[in-house]
């Protein structure tokens, strides 16, 4: 994944420094998504960045946690921006079956586009209890991968535009079944990802609709 400055942001950074760091981001990303976040040591990410020394990593983010927090961040960003743009202006806001579905297709639609930022997600949820690691790493993927959409299903059951289920567990499924698509998208890149994006969407339409009296 290739990072650009402007998706830093940091107040008072200048370019050369904003662009050291999405260097240094962007090769920390493309080396958890090859070898896992287990093995991603700053020695790797020095390499894969061409970096004279692992001092320019802890010169810009101190530590492994400083570095896992704005790779999370940028990650975080980049998925969030990919879901408001390809759901805008496709339904209705108040549409909230319309919304779900949306949400579960462009989910998929992003494996294609992002496989890297998906494999990086998977790993930081998976090792969120990295003693070396940003602690907060669990919570904010977590956010990510269930929270906004959680919100959603309540309201939408509030308005009686779904039936009755945990939200909770049902936007834990549904980020749990993208995760099974990514991992049969990894092993088969040839998968037909818009079919699976709209088989899951139909799945999950039926089971969250309101039951019939």
């Amino acid at each position: 994944m290739q990072v650009t400055p402007s998706l830093q942001a940091e107040l008072g950074l200048s370019v050369t420094e904003a662009a050291r760091r999405a260097q240094i981001i962007g090769a920390t990303i493309g080396t958890i998504a090859d070898v896992g976040y287990r093995k991603t040591t700053f020695t790797r990410i020095k390499e894969r960045a061409g970096l004279s020394s692992t001092r320019i990593i802890s010169y810009h983010f101190t530590n492994k946690a400083g570095l896992m927090q704005a790779v999370v961040s940028t990650v975080s960003e980049q998925k969030a921006e990919f879901l408001r743009e390809r759901t805008r202006g496709r339904v209705d806001p108040g549409d909230r079956a319309g919304n779900l579905r949306a949400h579960i297709e462009t989910s998929v639609e992003f494996l294609r586009a992002y496989p890297e930022c998906t494999k990086v997600l998977v790993e930081m949820a998976a090792n969120a209890e990295d003693e070396d690691g940003w602690y907060l790493t669990g919570p904010m993927v977590d956010q990510l991968r269930v929270g906004g959409l959680s919100r959603q299903l309540k309201q939408g059951q509030d308005e009686g535009a779904f039936g009755t289920f945990s939200p909770e567990v049902m936007a834990m499924s549904v980020a749990q079944a993208i995760d099974g698509v990514a991992a049969q998208y990894a092993a088969n890149p040839q998968l037909d990802l818009e079919n699976y994006g709209k088989e899951l969407a139909d799945l999950f339409e039926r089971a969250t609709a309101p039951q019939k009296k």
